[in-house]
C-alpha cells in the first residue's frame, strides 16, 4: 500500500480537498449523482481505490439481510462517503452514516452536502 494510504487522516484530507474542487467547479444546485460521479473521478485521480454504489447486507441474530443498502462511495474499503444535494439537512443522515460505519467496521466517514453556498458548510466528518 502507498504511504499516503496508510493513514486514514491523509485520505480524509484528499476527500475534503476533492470535495472543495468539485464544488468550486460545479457549484450548488445539481443532482447528487453528478457530484458523486465527479467526486469519484477526483478521488481516483489522486490514486485512491473508490467503489461507487456499493451494496451491503446487514447481519442480525446469525441471519443476513439484503435489503438494498448502498454506500455512495467506499474509499479504500475503509472510509464511507455519503453524499447529498439538498437544501435542508436532516439529522437522520448522521445516524445513517454512523450505523453504516458500525455495520462495516469503518472508523472514518464523511457526510457531504453539495447544495450549500460554501462547501465547508456541507462537510461533516464522523470518527469512531
Amino acid at each position: 500500500m502507498d504511504n499516503f494510504k496508510d493513514d486514514p487522516e491523509n485520505i480524509g484530507k484528499i476527500i475534503v480537498n476533492s470535495a472543495f474542487k468539485v464544488h468550486k467547479a460545479l457549484g450548488p444546485g445539481l443532482l447528487e449523482k453528478i457530484y458523486e460521479s465527479c467526486l469519484e473521478y477526483e478521488l481516483k485521480k489522486q490514486g485512491l481505490m473508490v467503489e461507487r454504489q456499493v451494496p451491503f447486507s446487514v447481519e442480525y441474530d446469525g441471519l443476513k439481510f439484503d435489503e438494498g443498502f448502498r454506500l455512495d462511495l467506499y474509499i479504500e474499503r475503509r472510509i464511507i462517503i455519503e453524499l447529498k444535494a439538498v437544501e435542508e439537512f436532516h439529522p437522520v443522515w448522521e445516524a445513517q452514516i454512523m450505523s453504516y460505519m458500525k455495520l462495516l467496521k469503518c472508523n472514518l466517514g464523511y457526510l457531504i452536502n453539495f447544495n450549500v453556498p460554501l462547501i465547508k458548510l456541507g462537510i461533516r466528518r464522523f470518527k469512531f
